[in-house]
């Protein structure tokens, strides 16, 4: 299918897309890499009357780093942010992650941006936002606000981003020093979205206990969530099979998946849940390495 008609409008700057949002309202969409948007349109699920395009301002692909972690540019190709050696250096878990989405013809085009907007619970960016508590900013013609990730997504493909409103920027910020990292995610084929996935960050103290948890889940609820109950087992304790498997089972209380046309609601419970022991079983090896 082909999409409905729509005005094109080429924005030379964010300051000149946010003009354009404001002036167009709920009629308008933001055009960056289009992975997501152009599929929508093409199948007439999403019929914008005006597209504004972002992906030729000046410097899309900007990545900078912060005393307290990351920033990236919203515009930044996912390709782009793979190969930056700043993430591979500090934040080693999003430059993984970013590895798992769809197949590099894809994250040649993606945006960092683009796939935390369209907000599927199933991708890996808003996840990874919530695991590195995560600020994002949001500009629009009447100015900028910041707003942590906890509070961004609000349900299934839903934010809480207004129509005269983009995401400019992103700051993934960095872990405790020596913190170590897991990610691991299922999917019925290479480049699939995930059918559950699970991350985690765990610092430990200088007696090898954990002082810093964050266990986040996706692909099974409406948003990514974060497992503080499972974060609260793990808090002050030393890894072990059995800890990994109590905390794990804590993520239940957390996820609210569906069933599908590709499994049940029950196969992501369950997948959630064996996911999550690997991932802290990653973490807790990463950080005594580096401890």
């Amino acid at each position: 299918m082909k999409p409905a008609a729509f005005d094109y409008h080429r924005a030379t700057s964010i300051e000149h897309a946010c003009d354009l949002l404001g002036r167009e309202g709920d009629d308008a969409k933001i055009l960056a890499g289009g992975q997501s948007l152009i599929a929508a349109m093409n199948f007439r699920l999403a019929r914008p009357k005006v597209l504004i395009d972002v992906s030729h301002i000046e410097n899309r692909n900007r990545i900078d780093e912060r005393p307290a972690g990351i920033e990236i540019a919203a515009t930044t190709t996912q390709r782009y942010a793979e190969r930056h050696p700043a993430l591979g250096r500090r934040l080693p878990v999003l430059a993984e992650a970013i590895t798992h989405i769809a197949h590099f013809q894809i994250r040649n085009k993606g945006t960092v941006g683009g796939s935390i907007v369209n907000a599927d619970p199933a991708s890996e960016l808003p996840a990874l936002s919530l695991l590195l508590d995560a600020e994002f900013s949001l500009q629009s013609a009447a100015g900028r606000q910041v707003v942590p990730a906890e509070e961004f997504f609000i349900t299934y493909m839903t934010t809480m981003l207004q129509p005269d409103e983009m995401l400019a920027s992103i700051l993934f910020k960095d872990p405790p020093a020596g913190s170590g990292w897991g990610f691991h995610e299922v999917a019925r084929r290479a480049g699939d979205f995930a059918l559950a996935g699970s991350s985690t960050v765990i610092g430990l103290d200088d007696a090898g206990r954990c002082a810093h948890a964050r266990v986040v889940l996706f692909g099974v609820a409406a948003t990514p969530v974060r497992a503080p109950e499972a974060e609260a087992v793990l808090l002050g304790q030393a890894g072990s099979a059995e800890l990994f498997s109590a905390a794990a089972r804590m993520v239940q209380n957390a996820i609210d998946p569906e069933s599908d046309v590709h499994v049940t609601a029950q196969y992501r419970r369950d997948v959630a849940e064996v996911l999550t022991v690997r991932a802290l079983r990653d973490a807790f090896d990463r950080a005594l390495v580096t401890a």
